[in-house]
């Protein structure tokens, strides 16, 4: 099967997100069936719209996380709304595009920025269009405070409501708690598979987990110095699982097994985490090698972290204003804003075009059009032709179930039924790209049928099918700049990342925190590219060649990584590298150098990490053997022999 329709046909697994699915029922049909019986229909439409966007963006994970990954895409909505509204009601068709089109080329930067901003981007340009062709009677102020009324009624859902089966003890965090320990017991299924062939999966599941832990611990009132006494203990046991991983990470890359005690403990610090409660005795492993000597004082540290309870740093990316500016700018930045703008402009004329043709007849809804386009022309969305052949799919059998449903639901109170049961679906149907259009074609319309408007299952189909065609078109037109820009600018942030780490541990510093930092966003910026590397891929042969090598750099630049870390734990040990490591990162940087240069990619390494010599990297770096503390018995967290 080639990789293009592989992708079309993949489905993401996993436990149902029953939390999600209840707040999803209590999210768009209450807040529409209240605008009914208010008699502010339309209000109640808008609301419930936001809601269903807000919904597809309520993913697994802790509730701080969730005020900026929901929030931030509500605010960015409101403000296309309002942006739409007004300018659809001042402006001409050809001024009204030109407008629209500069919102795409905004948005379409802002998506190379990252999920969130991706996000943001896309309810922006959803929004503006359903504020510029929507007719509605109220103001565009209203509309933006009915927009924001949706959307913050599901965070307030998401924030409030607890997880089932965690009605005791501090609920509030659960996301959290299940977020840090995933990591320790990621570490301990890397421990298991040192040695095999499943090394290099879970040493990239192991990344995943403290991607997602950080991510957890980093919203709102979830800073360095957290105020309550829960928030400090989940920090300090993130903290300690750095070290951890780090060890554990170094154990892989030497490629023999390690006894089961060595992952014991780890996964006593997981069900300690989940549980809430006092890690008990924690084996240690055999201190033989640097490594594993470096996993016994991990321990260590992590019961004491355990014990004391101090808050910790997440050693996470720190990006300022002027960062976020240059990745929205650079060149990712620039193909994504091109191809949107030129997607969404196009799409918005079109449909303006048809509205006032007879074909078009008296259909009032021609945002439809640049609104499906908003969903199909996102890059970071998946592979090109498996978001046309998943939302074409999607939207044809959404339309005839929403047809078999009208036909015999009474109105508008069964209308209202079906709203709510889509948005409890929302939830599992993100597994699969045409299983959500299924649910959003449904939703939105039902939603236009309660506006007051007839029944549109065959426009929204022939509509769907344009935009689909319109983005096959626009994603095959060439660009100016290079093809795969994106996949290339991802891979270069993640080889600068990479030098970096590598220059810190190279230059014998003894700063800790650092050089997790380092490493954590060395593993992060790789993580991120492979995504980018994967989706290219999966495209058609036309799109996918301008990719092509890219994935072997990536795998050199794990290795790099791998044997970074390796190295760094074994600097602690002794002092000094041995001619194992410092042969295999010359080997290294010579690979990459040839491989960098045959995709176009620059990967020169700065001058003291491409001059790596046998023993002579960190050949005065004192040596740290004789600074581990002493092991204490009789509490709690002790580690046993």
């Amino acid at each position: 099967m080639p990789p293009w329709l592989a992708h079309a046909l993949r489905t993401q697994r996993g436990p149902v997100p029953w939390s999600a699915v209840v707040r999803g029922a209590l999210a768009a049909g209450p807040l529409l069936l209240v605008a009914v019986l208010a008699d502010r229909t339309s209000l109640g439409v808008v609301a419930a719209i936001a809601a269903m966007l807000a919904g597809i963006n309520d993913r697994p994970g802790s509730r701080r996380a969730a005020v900026r990954r929901l929030g931030a895409p509500a605010l960015a909505g409101a403000g296309g709304l309002l942006a739409g509204t007004y300018a659809g009601d001042g402006l001409g068709a050809v001024a009204l595009t030109l407008v629209l089109t500069g919102l795409g080329l905004l948005a379409g930067g802002m998506s190379a920025i990252g999920p969130v901003a991706s996000g943001a981007g896309t309810q922006l340009l959803v929004a503006a269009a359903v504020g510029a062709g929507m007719p509605l009677p109220e103001s565009g102020w209203a509309r933006a405070l009915a927009f924001l009324a949706g959307a913050g009624w599901l965070l307030v859902l998401r924030l409030a409501l607890p997880t089932p089966g965690a009605l005791t003890g501090d609920f509030r965090f659960d996301g959290e708690r299940a977020a840090v320990a995933d990591v320790y017991q990621a570490v301990a299924a890397l421990l298991d598979a040192a040695g095999t062939e499943q090394a290099t999966a879970r040493r990239a599941a192991l990344t995943a987990a403290l991607d997602h832990a950080q991510d957890a611990l980093a919203g709102p009132r979830m800073r360095r110095y957290a105020s309550s006494a829960t928030e400090r203990r989940l920090h300090a046991q993130y903290a300690a699982a750095l070290p951890l991983s780090e060890a554990a990470t170094a154990l892989a890359w030497a490629g023999e097994p390690v006894s089961g005690r060595a992952s014991e403990g780890p996964r006593r610090l997981a069900a300690a985490v989940r549980e809430n409660a006092p890690t008990g005795p924690l084996p240690a492993p055999s201190r033989s090698a640097p490594a594993l000597r470096a996993l016994d004082d991990a321990l260590l540290q992590a019961a004491d972290a355990f014990d004391q309870g101090g808050g910790g740093d997440l050693h996470t990316r720190r990006r300022s204003p002027g960062d976020l500016l240059r990745t929205a700018l650079g060149v990712g930045g620039r193909e994504y804003g091109m191809r949107v703008a030129l997607c969404f402009g196009a799409s918005a004329a079109i449909a303006q075009a048809l509205h006032h043709s007879h074909w078009y007849g008296q259909h009032t809804h021609w945002y439809w059009l640049p609104a499906t386009a908003v969903f199909l022309v996102k890059p970071d969305l998946g592979p090109l032709v498996s978001r046309v052949l998943c939302r074409a799919a999607g939207t044809v059998l959404g339309a005839l179930v929403f047809a078999g449903f009208v036909a015999v639901l009474p109105r508008p109170e069964g209308l209202v039924a079906l709203v709510a049961l889509c948005g409890a679906l929302i939830p599992v149907s993100t597994r699969h790209f045409a299983a959500q259009t299924t649910v959003v074609t449904v939703l939105v319309l039902a939603l236009v049928m309660v506006g007051g408007e007839p029944q549109a299952s065959v426009s929204r189909i022939g509509e769907t099918l344009l935009a689909c065609a319109l983005v096959l078109i626009v994603g095959h037109l060439p660009m100016p700049g290079e093809r795969g820009g994106h996949v290339r600018a991802r891979l270069a942030a993640a080889a600068t990342a990479a030098h970096a780490y590598l220059v810190h541990v190279l230059d014998g510093s003894d700063d800790r925190a650092a050089r997790w930092t380092l490493r954590r966003e060395a593993y992060r910026t790789l993580a991120e590219a492979r995504t980018a590397i994967s989706l290219a891929a999966a495209e058609l042969p036309a799109l996918a060649r301008h990719s092509e090598g890219t994935d072997e750099v990536a795998a050199l630049l794990e290795r790099l990584v791998d044997t970074t870390t390796a190295c760094a734990v074994h600097l602690d040990d002794t002092g000094r590298l041995d001619s194992r490591h410092s042969d295999l990162l010359r080997e290294l940087l010579g690979e990459l150098a040839v491989q960098g240069e045959r995709v176009g990619l620059q990967t020169e390494i700065p001058g003291r990490a491409a001059a790596v010599h046998a023993g002579q990297s960190a050949g005065q770096r004192p040596s740290l053997t004789g600074r581990r503390r002493s092991r204490r018995g009789g509490w709690s967290g002790s580690v046993v022999r």
